[in-house]
């Protein structure tokens, strides 16, 4: 469900997803809006869970997790169960940071943050223990030319 939200909304957001640690006086002065209507409004989109949280952002190579991998997956069972098993494997894993149901061809894509091969290899491993499944099949990342968190609140 989409909210309304004013050009000034747009604004705070997009300062706010470029730089969550932004005060409120420096957000405030940004998009020309009183330190208290500034606050307001955070607030408001905040309740409204337009913004969902705050993060820090990090560097996987330095923390040594440096290959990116989509595991891509088919099933030939889609039964409560079977899917019960499978949310609870792959919410279970650190090294999952994404998890899509797709349509088309493919059930589901996962994506991944390792080590290396080996590293992915252990968790693959760990996944087909958990939960069956029909086709496994990974693509290993070469080059991230564009990732991002910013959701692009300036269009429309």
């Amino acid at each position: 469900m989409a909210f309304d939200i004013d050009e000034i909304d747009r604004r705070l957001l997009a300062e706010l997803q470029r730089d969550g640690t932004l005060s409120v006086d420096q957000l405030s002065e940004r998009v020309a809006l009183s330190r208290n209507a500034c606050w307001r409004r955070v607030k408001r989109l905040e309740e409204d869970g337009v913004i969902t949280g705050r993060v820090a952002l990090v560097d996987a190579d330095k923390l040594g997790l440096g290959l990116s991998v989509f595991i891509l997956i088919r099933t030939s069972n889609h039964d409560p169960d079977w899917l019960q098993k499978f949310r609870a494997a792959v919410t279970g894993f650190a090294e999952i940071t994404g998890v899509y149901r797709m349509s088309g061809d493919l059930d589901y894509v996962l994506r991944a943050r390792v080590a290396d091969v080996k590293a992915y290899d252990r968790l693959y491993q760990r996944l087909i223990a958990k939960v069956p499944l029909s086709d496994v099949s990974a693509s290993f990342v070469m080059e991230e030319i564009k990732e991002t968190t910013i959701v692009p609140v300036e269009l429309r």
